[in-house]
């Protein structure tokens, strides 16, 4: 049975228009929940009205008007002369009907709301929906709703965890903001170093859990990456001048650029040293050393996003792992480690040294990352440690060591993936 078109075009449209269709919604209101509310009950009804009528001229001004006229009832409601009531109503034309379907442009053609422009109603939706008030997991799954447009379910499938968790968090931070009367503004200059980073942060945990699938039975989650990445330009866009935002998107479309060589016609994952090269996508490396250029002339030094960047636009310049530059790759690692530390970083610097200076010198600075107690839960580091033994001739010691990984690993490709390695090894 053929989806309706009707049906097809609510989705698309909301998938493109939300983010600026609530933020619009909150800053006439004030509230960013009571704003969410509104634009779900106006997508509910053009998924009724759309199918049945037909998809307007202007969808997302239909929308919008929708949205506004809620608005307008929920208000007259709770006082029939409130200031907000008389503020609302003057945005808006009284001549149509309540379902929406009046006029959806002014006299002079206009629309009530210009789809096309990004302003501050899309960053003030980042900044609260990242505002430290909320947990890591609730800035992740109110972000992918009221700016990404993805349905509970949506979330749910991304993260691998049932839609009634993601709706109990998205429930809770929107309790949680009311509670604290967190205002719908982006905040003041001086406040954007703690809470821009708090919003980069769920931009970057979202692309990597896509580019990277922790768990299932795809090794890259496209749509998910694809959603950070447009997270990424809309960033860019609005915040021109932050450094470490054009570092981000140069990282997340220079890693995105793999993408199509990433994964065999079996599903399974395709080492980097593996993949075919003409493949990767050209336009999107051009984008990534563009946007990598901008943040290297904004601020005053790359920050560890740009780092991690330069560190993509390595592989990226090379038309081979052998003639790759991995002493620069070493030395970028170098400096990451100063600026972001972490157990990984030190991890994907050992793979680094291993190229660059053989694989005992590699195998050195894996061994001494053993007793780190968060790569002892994951499978990368005897999945890393085996592959250098098996560089060596170490056979069986390599053996062992891709058995340990292969207990440990979630991901179903990349079981597959250390099977093979195994069997490669008889």
């Amino acid at each position: 049975m053929t989806e309706n078109p009707g049906r097809r075009a609510v989705e698309a449209v909301w998938r493109i228009e939300s983010a600026r269709i609530v933020g619009a919604l909150a800053r006439l209101t004030g509230d960013l929940p009571t704003a969410e509310d509104l634009a779900q009950e106006a997508l509910a009804e053009a998924l009724v009205t759309w199918p049945r009528d037909g998809v307007p001229r202007q969808p997302a001004g239909w929308l919008l008007t929708v949205g506004r006229r809620r608005a307008i009832d929920l208000f007259r409601r709770r006082s029939a002369r409130d200031e907000r009531y008389a503020a609302l109503a003057r945005h808006l034309d009284e001549g149509g009907t309540s379902a929406g379907l009046g006029r959806e442009t002014s006299d002079d053609g206009a629309l009530p709301w210009d789809p096309d422009r990004i302003d501050d109603d899309v960053l003030a939706l980042l900044f609260t929906a990242a505002h430290p008030v909320l947990s890591r997991e609730a800035h992740v799954a109110l972000t992918l709703r009221v700016v990404s447009g993805l349905s509970s379910d949506e979330i749910a499938r991304a993260f691998l965890v049932p839609t009634a968790t993601v709706q109990a968090r998205i429930t809770r931070a929107k309790k949680t903001l009311g509670a604290a009367r967190v205002p719908f503004e982006v905040p003041p200059r001086q406040e954007w170093p703690q809470r821009l980073g708090a919003v980069l942060s769920v931009v970057y945990l979202v692309f990597t859990e896509g580019a990277h699938a922790t768990s299932g039975r795809a090794p890259v989650r496209v749509d998910l990456a694809y959603e950070a990445l447009r997270l990424g330009r809309v960033l860019s866009r609005l915040l021109p001048e932050e450094a470490e935002v054009h570092g981000l998107l140069a990282l997340m479309e220079l890693t995105a650029a793999r993408f199509p060589a990433r994964e065999g016609p079996d599903g399974v994952p395709v080492l980097l040293e593996d993949q075919d090269r003409t493949r990767w996508d050209r336009s999107a490396i051009r984008r990534g050393r563009a946007a990598l250029a901008t943040a290297g002339r904004t601020g005053r030094g790359l920050g560890p996003y740009g780092v991690q960047a330069a560190l993509a636009e390595c592989h990226a310049a090379a038309r081979s792992v052998d003639e790759t530059d991995w002493a620069r790759v070493v030395l970028l690692y170098d400096v990451l480690a100063r600026l972001a530390p972490s157990p990984v970083v030190a991890l994907n610097r050992a793979v680094a040294v291993a190229m660059a200076e053989g694989p005992a010198a590699g195998l050195a600075e894996v061994d001494a990352l053993a007793d780190d107690p968060v790569l002892a839960r994951g499978h990368q580091l005897p999945a890393v440690r085996g592959e250098i033994l098996t560089r060596l001739g170490r056979h069986d010691d390599a053996r062992a060591a891709l058995e340990t990984a292969l207990q440990r690993c979630t991901s179903e490709p990349e079981r597959v993936l250390l099977e093979r390695k195994l069997a490669a090894l008889g």
